[in-house]
This record gives C-alpha cells, structure tokens and sequence, in this order.
C-alpha cells in the first residue's frame, strides 16, 4: 500500500495507542519504544503516549499510565494460595482487572487446573474497589485461568453455593455439578448502588458450541471431556440460579458476554452488570477523545494483527475511533495476517511488522524493543518528513 501523501507528511503530531505485544513488550513498553524512534528519526516530533487495553491483562496497566492511581491487595490467586493484585483508581472510578487475580499468570509454569480453578481472588478485587469508595467500577475480563461461570467471584461478595448435604461446593467450575441450592440474598449490599461495566471483548453465551468450556477451556488445558463437563456443570449452575433468582439467571447465561473470561461474565451480570466493548469502555475510561482531538497521526497495534484483531480487540477499537474523527491510522505489530483490503476495511492506512525487518519470530521476539524503534523511524520516514 502507498504512503501518504504530501499533506499528511507534514504531520507533526502524534498519538500512540497500542496495547500489548503479548509475550514480549507491555502496552507502556510498546509506546516508549515507539516514541524513541519516532525522535531519533524526527526529534522535533510531539508524541503523545496513551497505552490502551480491551479489558484483558494489562488492563490496569493501561489506567495506571493514563493517570489513575495503583492500589495493591492480597486475595486468593486460581488455587487459592495468595497472591499480590492491584486495581487502578482514580477519583469515583476503579478500573478493575480479573487477570490481576484469577489469570493464566497466576498458575505456575505448565500448570493448568481447568476444573478447579476458582474466580474467589477478582471477588476480592471488587471488594476491596468497593472498600476504596468506587461509584462506578469497570471490570476487565480476559485472559482468565478459570471456568467456574463467576461462581467464586460471586462468593467472595456474599452469596453461597451449597451441595445437597449443605456443605459448600469445591473451587473450580467442575465443583458446579454438584450445586443443589443457589444463595444471592447475602451479597454486599454496596453492589446495588455501584455502576458495574462487564468490559470484554468477547461476546460469547455462558455454554453450549459456542460457549466458555468449548471455546475457551482447551486454552486453560482442557480436555474434550473436561470440556463436556464444565458445560455440563455451567449449565446446571444456570439451572440452579434459575430456580433461586428467577428467569433472568437464564436469560443472562444466553446473553452476550456471559461466557467472558470461563463464565465470569455471567456472575457479573448477575450482579447487575451492563456489558460494553472492552476496548471502547477502555477509550472513555483512559481519556482517549482529547488526545485524539490533539493528533493528526495515530499509531496503533497489537503483537499480531490478525481476524481476531478486528473484532473487537484495541488495535480495531482505536482505528474506528480516529477514522470516525477524520484521523490517519498506522499500525504496528510484531506479526502481520491481515491484507492491506482487511486494515483499509478497518481504517488502517498501513501496518508495519516487526518480521518485515527480522523474520526470524524467535528474534523479533527476544528484540522486540529494538526492532520497534526501528520500524517507528520507518513509520516517521514515511508519514511525518
């Protein structure tokens, strides 16, 4: 695809909001590397760095560059041991991220608990939001190491799940199966009073072919049976709801998003959640409208570019925003499967891949940093001299 043209090159200011090159650079990373090479080719440059997320790890991240303020707290990692999380802050609004708490992170190396996992340590998360004052609280899931339906997040806050012997259901969806009664009327009372956004960006029912076991378990090391019985489990839990909550607990199961980050999705709608986008919550949230109205060149991207990239992911996100603006928008990643029909589709004027200049992927990995800067001077040869 062509550069731009004579106009465009005299642009001068510049936005950068990518998120994450997953694996080797941090969104921060990403937009440092990016602004260094964009100075060392043009030093006069103004960049403007704003680090986005669509909600999944890297979420807090992203609000804590963008001014809000790093709480940490101790709560129940996915096997229950504890672990060190935080959540952003900043003024009435707390930016909460499931991962923090309940993500593949959070399990040591090559281990997988597909069954047992549990959401109790994001309940906490949420707790202590509430404890912090927050009016409203965006909750960012993704990147889960769970598939209980939220069933832990939702005991952490009050309410109670019992086998038929009255005793509490094991951790972890699989426990789900053995779920006779459903308790929601011991939920902290703060709830109904705080605006909770489900941020995602994935729009999933809570089971079925589509659904969070067989879409997403084979990801937390599930096994086709295991899949087979988390479904199975997810959808007698939803059962069970039904019976203790009314039909809106089925309702919710079928809704989209229910099946966000192993079902977590569903108890945030029980808890009267509204799902939105994650990448767009995330743009209102970070401030994204002004430093867009500031730019005349905005740089974007993700570590691999992709179909995935253009449903809803922050690359796309981003680019929707500025085109609707009248903003031009490059891309940058460390991989690149979309052709250039799909990025002008997406209002990507152009993208540019770490592999154009080291195809070696094992380098572009391990060099990332460097390989950056280098495709930023591109960047500002093509489009700002």
């Amino acid at each position: 695809m062509e550069v731009a043209d004579a106009g465009a090159r005299g642009t001068r200011r510049v936005l950068v909001a990518a998120d994450k090159f997953k694996g080797s650079l941090t969104a921060v990373e990403v937009a440092e590397r990016v602004t260094a090479g964009l100075r060392r080719a043009l030093p006069e440059v103004e960049v403007e760095a704003l680090p986005v997320a669509d909600g999944g790890d890297g979420t807090v991240a992203a609000a804590v560059a963008a001014g809000f303020e790093r709480r940490q707290v101790r709560v129940a990692g996915p096997l229950g041991q504890e672990v060190t999380a935080a959540f952003a802050l900043r003024g009435g609004t707390a930016v909460v991220e499931m991962a923090e708490a309940s993500g593949l992170q959070r399990l040591p190396a090559g281990v997988f608990a597909p069954l047992t996992a549990s959401t109790y340590g994001s309940g906490e998360l949420l707790r202590a939001a509430l404890d912090a004052g927050a009016r409203t609280i965006v909750f960012g899931v993704g990147g889960s190491a769970t598939t209980d339906g939220g069933a832990g997040m939702l005991s952490a806050l009050g309410a109670r799940f019992l086998t038929a012997d009255g005793e509490p259901v094991t951790p972890g969806g699989g426990g789900l199966a053995d779920l006779a009664d459903a308790d929601l009327s011991g939920l902290d009372p703060r709830l109904a009073s705080v605006e909770l956004v489900l941020a995602s960006d994935v729009d999933n029912p809570l089971t079925g072919p589509k659904g969070a076991p067989a879409v997403y378990g084979p990801q937390k090391g599930a096994s086709p049976d295991d899949v087979a019985a988390l479904d199975s489990a997810l959808a007698h839990y939803a059962e069970v709801l039904e019976a203790s909550v009314g039909p809106r607990a089925a309702e919710y199961a079928a809704a989209p998003g229910a099946g966000a980050a192993g079902g977590i999705g569903y108890g945030a709608l029980l808890l009267g959640a509204r799902f939105r986008a994650g990448i767009e919550v995330m743009l209102d949230v970070l401030g994204f409208a002004p430093a867009l109205e500031r730019a005349e060149l905005v740089i974007t991207g993700e570590g691999s570019l992709d179909e995935q990239t253009l449903h809803g992911k922050a690359p796309a996100g981003v680019a929707a925003a500025a085109r609707a603006a009248g903003k031009e928008v490059v891309a940058v990643c460390g991989r690149l499967a979309l052709p250039p029909e799909a990025l002008g589709r997406a209002g990507i004027r152009r993208a540019y891949a770490l592999t154009d200049l080291e195809p070696d992927v094992t380098k572009c990995i391990a060099e990332a940093g460097p390989i950056l800067e280098r495709t930023a001077e591109r960047i500002a040869r093509d489009f700002l001299t």
